[in-house]
């Protein structure tokens, strides 16, 4: 089977591209960051290279990008009194959204 995968964003940290992989995975789709490894030995060069991207199968992108979105809305924000000693799992569309 051949998937074809989409950008879905840079990002210049590394870290930043792993937590937003978490999400869209958090969702249950099949997310990857790749060029990570470059951009953490490069960092200064991060612009450059084009930094970390974030990439999910071609049939994902729309859910993946309306995930992106609710987490820069800040939909997937925890409270500061959220109890956070077990997994959570996030039901789509999220809170605030249609």
């Amino acid at each position: 089977m051949n998937t074809s995968f989409c950008l879905v964003r840079r990002c210049l940290v590394p870290a930043d591209a792993f937590i937003l992989c978490g999400c869209l995975r958090a969702a249950g789709l099949h997310a990857t960051v790749m060029d990570d490894q470059h951009v953490q030995a490069a960092l200064l060069l991060a612009p450059a290279i084009g930094g970390a991207r974030v990439m999910v199968p071609e049939s994902e992108l729309e859910p993946a990008l309306e995930i992106l979105a609710a987490f820069e809305r800040g939909d997937l924000a925890l409270d500061d009194d959220e109890d956070v000693g077990g997994a959570r799992v996030y039901d789509f569309p999220p809170k605030g959204s249609k």
